[in-house]
């Protein structure tokens, strides 16, 4: 009986099945349906454009989710292999060694501090006037440990 409808829809079949897989990567988010649901709906397309049997479309629909999956992977892996700071991720002082920063508060008796972005960081070191050029050479804890650049 399932099978009839199916068959029945033809090419819309498809689209509905696809259009359900990327409702369900909606609801359980792991960019995996959302491969497979392209995958039906290109076997849709393909279907309605080429008037497959139902045999045909269904190893097309194999192989296109084999793809898609493949292609998807690839995609999503690029993105955070360029990432550099991904590597960083909890340890954003380590991040900040042998960066150059102005000093936004005079070092003195050993201390001072340094803006980084939006957040300002405790930094020891030999004492300076502020906005003196330093470099991070390490990090204690949350204080950075700064030297001449």
């Amino acid at each position: 009986m399932i099978r009839d409808v199916f068959i029945g829809l033809g090419a819309w079949a498809w689209i509905i099945l696809g259009i359900l897989l990327i409702g369900v990567e909606l609801l359980a988010p792991g960019a995996f349906f959302l491969w497979l649901g392209l995958a039906a709906i290109a076997t849709g397309l393909l279907d309605a454009v080429l008037d497959l049997s139902w045999q045909s479309s269904a190893l097309l629909f194999a192989l296109l989710c084999v793809a898609a999956v493949i292609l998807g992977r690839a995609v999503t892996r690029s993105k955070t292999r360029d990432e550099p700071q991904a590597e960083m991720l909890n340890q954003r002082g380590q991040s900040l060694v042998g960066r150059v920063f102005t000093l936004e508060a005079p070092i003195k008796d050993g201390e001072g501090r340094i803006r980084v972005d939006d957040s300002s960081w405790r930094v020891t070191g030999a004492d300076r006037f502020a906005g003196a050029k330093v470099r991070v050479v390490r990090i204690e804890g949350s204080t950075l440990v700064v030297d001449d650049p």
